[in-house]
């Protein structure tokens, strides 16, 4: 695979990205702060919402799969992605619950392995979910400050 045949594959990824149904999805899921692994696989049911966070965890799989294969080089990704270890570290935290719910121990596998084969790529994840803390905690004070006034 030649660098810009890799290239080319990560900017169909970017378009697939800008699809409006998949932009909802996108932005739905920074919303989404779960606290068990029952919250996401109620979710994952939502009439509503639960097709933003199947199209969006399974987006993001498909394109860690791609990278895992070779077929997209592993460097020139994480240089210009990073929204998948967002998507990654809110699920993290209940992934063995989830495959052992699921019987699938292959769930969310190859986002998990790109994200991992990075040398810093636990350290992200751990990062990722503390700054996501950090916000939903900025946030509760915001609207706590708003409904007091």
């Amino acid at each position: 695979m030649s660098k810009a045949e890799s290239a080319e594959l990560i900017l169909k990824l970017y378009d697939l990205r800008r699809e409006a149904t998949m932009r909802e999805a996108r932005n739905w899921i920074f919303s989404f702060n779960p606290t068990s692994a029952d919250d996401i696989e109620k979710t994952m049911m939502d009439p509503e919402v639960g097709a933003y966070l199947r199209m969006v965890t399974s987006y993001w799989d498909m394109a860690a799969a791609l990278v895992n294969q070779g077929a997209i080089d592993a460097d020139m990704f994480h240089e210009t992605q990073g929204e998948h270890i967002g998507v990654f570290s809110k699920i993290e935290p209940f992934l063995t619950d989830l495959r052992a719910k699921w019987d699938m121990p292959e769930a969310f596998a190859n986002l998990e392995k790109v994200i991992m084969d990075r040398p810093d790529g636990a350290e992200k994840i751990r990062k990722t979910q503390e700054w996501m803390k950090d916000i939903q905690a900025k946030m509760a004070g915001t609207q706590a400050g708003e409904a007091a006034a």
